[in-house]
């Protein structure tokens, strides 16, 4: 089969290879929709998690099922899908304790372009897949789907990391997609404020249409002093960091009440350290919690996202600004993901012919 790869650090290309085996619990699935992640540029060009040579890329998809394991009892062949991004080993330790994304050790349920191929290839392989895949519900455009396999969970999972209750002023750090549904989640988590840190035109617009009520620019200034002008000196309750860089975290802690939490969702990229600044941090006693975590994985949170679509309380057409016909155009659209044109939120690259756009 053919797919699209890293080839080392900061190489990329088209290769062929077998096509994956399937194993009693498992499926191989093509893909009917995809998109490409900040994440891949991370791992590419960054080489954020070390070197990998003829890796598939991808972990952000829709498909149609073309085989499972003997022992699988919820889908068969011509089954079109929903596939998070993060498979967990469901019957791990981890998972048990509540923690499938870190099955087998940490970030082990991570396994699409990490440790084995992605989805960028004409076939795939998920493991488990009673446990992570979901059907396609009628309300879900499948064309829009890949926005449920990473966008979603884990831009909600910054509202669940930063703790977002009732009332709640959020400060939202960084408003590309993954930020964008952290907003979003904030918003139906029930936040009042939500300042959204971000400058391209299309990602404000997008961020006041998910629920943000202030927009500040990293470009007029220190965000956490913007954040205090707003709030008579006080801070925001929550903060969710979505972009960025390990320099990040110390405008957000600057910008938190004492008693506040952090959530961060970021994939940092590169460098050893993140900042905390001490007398901020209220000398490490300002009870201002930093959390960051993968998002979870799984059929169950599949279902539950994308009923939120099914039933029009979350739509997600404002996320995707540019779409492609054929499997041959993940490449084009890879490279719009690392180079960031002004109208960029999100691209798709449409596989399946039934569903190709004129």
């Amino acid at each position: 089969m053919k797919g699209f790869a890293m080839l080392g650090i900061g190489k990329t290309g088209w290769i062929e290879k077998e096509k994956p085996e399937c194993g009693p619990l498992d499926a191989i699935v093509k893909p009917i929709s995809l998109a490409p992640c900040t994440s891949d540029v991370h791992t590419v060009w960054e080489g954020a998690i070390g070197d990998r040579h003829n890796m598939i890329l991808g972990h952000e998809g829709a498909g149609e099922i073309v085989e499972v394991g003997e022992l699988v009892k919820d889908f068969k062949p011509g089954d079109r899908v929903l596939v998070p991004a993060i498979t967990p080993d469901w019957n791990s330790l981890e998972a048990q304790a509540g923690f499938g994304m870190h099955s087998g050790e940490m970030l082990g349920g991570w396994k699409f372009s990490n440790y084995k191929d992605g989805v960028f290839g004409e076939f795939f392989h998920v493991n488990d897949a009673d446990g992570n895949l979901a059907h396609i519900p009628e309300g879900v455009d499948p064309v829009l789907a890949p926005m449920l396999s990473d966008m979603v969970p884990t831009g909600f999972h910054g509202a669940e990391q930063a703790d977002v209750q009732f009332g709640d002023e959020v400060l939202v750090i960084g408003i590309g997609p993954v930020g964008l549904m952290a907003v979003a989640g904030a918003n139906l988590k029930g936040a009042s404020r939500i300042f959204a840190v971000g400058t391209r035109p299309n990602c404000v617009e997008a961020a006041k249409f998910y629920g943000a009520t202030n927009i500040i620019s990293y470009k007029e200034g220190s965000i956490s002093e913007q954040v205090l002008a707003l709030t008579d000196g006080k801070g925001v309750d929550k903060v969710i960091i979505a972009g960025g860089n390990v320099d990040t975290f110390e405008e957000a802690v600057k910008a938190v009440k004492p008693g506040g939490k952090i959530g961060n969702v970021n994939y940092l990229g590169s460098g050893d350290y993140i900042k905390v600044p001490r007398e901020d941090w209220g000398v490490g006693m300002g009870h201002k919690v930093i959390s960051g975590g993968l998002t979870p994985g799984g059929r169950l949170r599949m279902e539950k996202l994308a009923k939120l679509v099914a039933i029009g309380k979350l739509d997600l057409a404002p996320l995707v600004t540019h779409k492609f016909n054929g499997f041959e155009h993940v490449e084009e659209a890879l490279y719009l993901m690392k180079d960031k044109p002004k109208d960029l939120i999100k691209p798709v690259v449409i596989v399946a012919e039934d569903l190709m756009e004129e």
